[in-house]
């Protein structure tokens, strides 16, 4: 179904009842589509959402050596 920016503004209850029986809604402006609205599966989120970040989670996890920034043995040509 296709319908016009201002008429959705109008019958969006309406329309999202209709979304819900499986319907695919095209909405317009001035006679060009702007936005697809589809429903929900079982009403529930949608499955690309991301989980909440915590910060400092991973706290005391990860540990850099002393010597971490030491030139490597191997590069010892380009060091000089």
């Amino acid at each position: 179904m296709t319908i016009s920016l201002e008429e959705a503004q109008r019958q969006l209850a309406q329309l999202l009842d209709t979304l819900a029986k499986g319907e695919e809604l095209v909405i317009t402006r001035d006679g060009r589509p702007v936005a697809r609205l589809i429903a929900e599966p079982n009403g529930t989120p949608h499955a690309k959402s991301k989980p909440d970040r915590i910060l400092g989670s991973a706290k005391g996890l990860v540990r850099i050596s002393s010597d971490f920034d030491a030139p490597l043995d191997e590069f010892g040509e380009y060091t000089d």
